[in-house]
């Protein structure tokens, strides 16, 4: 049966929209009409994405590839990835294991099927193939997505949240009403950095008089609950995410010190883009380097017994 116009051009649309290529000839032959069909329908659907007043039509045109020898849909507000970027970003994101797989998967698929051409999802698809087979999801097994969603609009949006938590230390489950400042990515897990209201920081806290935020992380909330109620932080007060990770190690919490040690190790580099807020003192005839850098917390104390005889703490 004899396919009609309408039918062929939603044809033609549905391969363009999804990345695919229109190659005349073989459409022609493949609908049993003229190539000066096929190239009228192609026409009309230029027509139809040049057409400014349709939302779907903004920045999208249809373009002759010399190098396909075939018609194709590109969007010219949407920049793609090179293939190497997509590789990047596939292998990073696999290699954090810090969504259950269910979360992982579908993220992952629709990177390669919106934002690389469609001949070139195959190569990247079989590159990362066994890391998507053998993925070991973090052994907490919880769906996070939605719940760093709700935070991120109570960050933006300066909303007090009220949230039901189970400690790791004692998994005692506790309830606390808090004013979320940030969230950041740590050794497998997502954390929401944030100040506790209305807490006796003499009861619950070490350090009575700590003025830095705590951390929870994402996977231990069990309920989660966006106030109407605001606060307000001055501009000058914001919480920069981006100075504070420099600080912290291993994600603990607590007041902000300097250590200074001593690295006979064979990779200062490594030093440095653990603690990106080292600085080396000196550098003796050994090649022994003199380290100082600022951390907040204890999490600091553990990588530092983690690098056995090559650190040696001086303060």
């Amino acid at each position: 049966m004899k396919k009609s116009k309408y039918d062929r051009i939603l044809s033609l649309y549905s391969i363009l929209s999804i990345g695919g290529a229109l190659k005349k000839k073989d459409i022609a032959l493949k609908f049993g009409v003229t190539e000066r069909t096929i190239q009228r329908d192609i026409d009309d659907i230029r027509f139809f994405y040049l057409d400014n007043t349709l939302d779907i039509g903004c920045g999208k045109k249809i373009i002759y590839d010399r190098k396909l020898k075939a018609y194709k849909l590109i969007d010219s507000n949407k920049e793609l990835f090179t293939n190497a970027e997509m590789l990047a970003v596939c292998k990073i994101l696999l290699e954090s294991r810090s969504l259950i797989k269910s979360e992982m998967v579908p993220i992952i698929e629709k990177l390669l099927n919106n934002y690389i051409p469609l001949k070139d999802k195959k190569i990247i698809t079989e590159l990362i193939a066994n890391e998507m087979f053998h993925y070991v999801e973090p052994r907490h097994g919880k769906g996070i997505v939605d719940n760093l969603w709700d935070i991120g609009l109570a960050i933006r949006e300066n909303r007090y949240i009220e949230l039901t938590y189970t400690r790791s230390n004692d998994k005692k489950v506790v309830v606390r009403k808090i004013k979320p400042v940030g969230i950041m990515v740590s050794e497998f897990y997502f954390y929401l950095v944030a100040f506790i209201v209305n807490i006796d920081k003499k009861e619950h806290f070490q350090n009575p008089n700590d003025l830095f935020p705590t951390i929870y992380r994402i996977d231990r909330i069990n309920k989660i609950l966006l106030t109407e109620e605001r606060f307000d932080i001055p501009y000058k007060d914001r919480f920069e995410e981006g100075e504070f990770r420099k600080r912290v190690q291993f994600m603990y919490g607590g007041k902000l010190q300097t250590v200074k040690f001593k690295y006979s190790g064979y990779d200062i580099d490594a030093i440095l883009d653990r603690l990106p807020t080292a600085q080396i003192l000196s550098k003796d005839e050994n090649g022994v380097y003199n380290v100082s850098a600022e951390v907040f917390g204890s999490g600091i104390d553990m990588w530092l017994k983690s690098q056995d005889k090559y650190v040696n703490v001086m303060e």
